[in-house]
């Protein structure tokens, strides 16, 4: 046990960046700008003006009109409100969506409410390797499906979907196509008025900006295209009238100012993670009997998840408390099931709870990277001699 902490997991949430709270500081003051921006005195409208400053920059970086971006409580939000809004109103055309059971829990189980509402799914399952086709995505389409939602890169696993050929598939039916990309906004380039998406989730927290806001793209209409949303709650017809509730100007200046810097540093940060990534994915591959999952290259450059053969989790955790990751029977800790997304992948209940995400950011450097690699080595080992089982992998 070492009394140093490492923190490897940025994938569940991030430190709000200096820069971005910074930015945010003079909305929460008396003698800053903390007025209500649906005001229209001359408060309100500054408040309101740093509002949609905040709404271009988001716009610039992802690609789109601002007029697209709608301001949510996080993905979460954002998923329920495209998700269920659009079965909803859209339900005269048909009740049938498609989803996948490697997706988001804010995603499952707004499709599983839908169910309970008389909605049918198709639940999708990507490969061995976490990977959903277009082909696959082509043969489930129904003539009443009005909905397709997937994950842009993994939670658990961070493999990333070819949305592009994905959502012409779904375009050329004529469905609406929802993208949860929480975990890939910010860390891989998006220009949504060139791909075929309808509406994208993300939230500021996954990018260094504060807890508590996030985002709903949706698509402009179309000549021919129109995809309604029912709003998930009423009151004063804030953000075009999808999502009401007073707009908390602090949070939206620094999910904006924190998406900015991401895109800024993008350049020169993403091949630094993919080099980390690859240390540490070499690293843990070489204690033996461990196994990647997901893709190997078609992956985000900040997750790493595997399964330790012939280690039981739960020990192996407490072994690494030093280190602060996440296991692979986290989405589900209250039933104490191993990972659904794990599972669907094929892996069995036993390597499935023994896997690990590890998941790197803008402060992870190498001898953490290499700390993490010997402490991982140093305890599977030593499980391993104390308890031998056999290995399965």
């Amino acid at each position: 046990m070492h009394d140093h902490m490492v923190y490897m997991d940025y994938a569940a949430t991030t430190p709000v960046d200096p820069r971005v709270a910074e930015a945010m500081f003079t909305y929460l003051t008396p003698s800053g700008i903390f007025a209500n921006p649906a005001s229209s005195h001359a408060m309100g409208r500054a408040a309101r003006e740093s509002v949609e400053t905040a709404r271009a920059e988001i716009a610039a970086v992802l690609g789109c009109a601002a007029e697209c971006i709608v301001f949510t409580s996080g993905a979460t939000e954002s998923d329920n409100l495209a998700i269920k809004g659009v079965a909803r109103g859209m339900r005269k055309r048909g009740q049938h969506i498609i989803s996948e059971k490697t997706g988001h829990k804010a995603v499952v189980d707004a499709c599983k409410a839908l169910e309970k509402e008389g909605f049918e799914v198709t639940w999708l399952t990507p490969d061995e390797q976490g990977v959903i086709s277009p082909q696959q995505v082509r043969d489930a389409l129904r003539e009443d499906t009005t909905l397709v939602s997937l994950l842009h890169a993994n939670n658990e696993t961070g493999v990333v979907q070819d949305i592009a050929a994905i959502g012409e598939v779904v375009r050329d039916h004529g469905a609406a196509f929802h993208v949860d990309a929480a975990q890939s906004t910010g860390k891989l380039p998006l220009e949504l008025e060139a791909l075929p998406v309808d509406l994208l989730s993300a939230s500021g927290h996954k990018f260094y900006g504060p807890k508590g806001i996030g985002l709903l793209y949706r698509r402009k209409p179309e000549p021919g295209r129109r995809i309604r949303i029912e709003p998930l709650q009423h009151g004063g017809g804030h953000e075009l009238g999808l999502r009401s509730g007073t707009l908390a100007t602090h949070q939206i200046v620094g999910i904006g100012r924190a998406l900015a810097i991401a895109a800024e540093e993008m350049e020169e940060e993403v091949p630094r993670l993919v080099a980390l990534r690859e240390r540490l994915t070499n690293g843990l591959l070489a204690v033996g009997d461990v196994l990647l999952n997901g893709h190997p290259e078609s992956r985000l450059p900040t997750i790493v998840n595997v399964s330790v053969a012939g280690v039981e989790g739960e020990s192996l955790q407490l072994a690494l408390r030093d280190i602060a990751l996440s296991t692979g029977s986290a989405c589900n800790s209250a039933s104490g099931e191993s990972s659904f997304v794990l599972r669907a992948l094929g892996r069995d209940d036993a390597l499935a709870g023994s896997s690990f995400r590890f998941s790197i950011g803008r402060w992870t450097s190498e001898g953490e990277i290499d700390l993490v690699v010997e402490r991982f080595a140093e305890e599977v080992r030593r499980l391993r001699e104390l308890a031998p089982a056999p290995l399965t992998a």
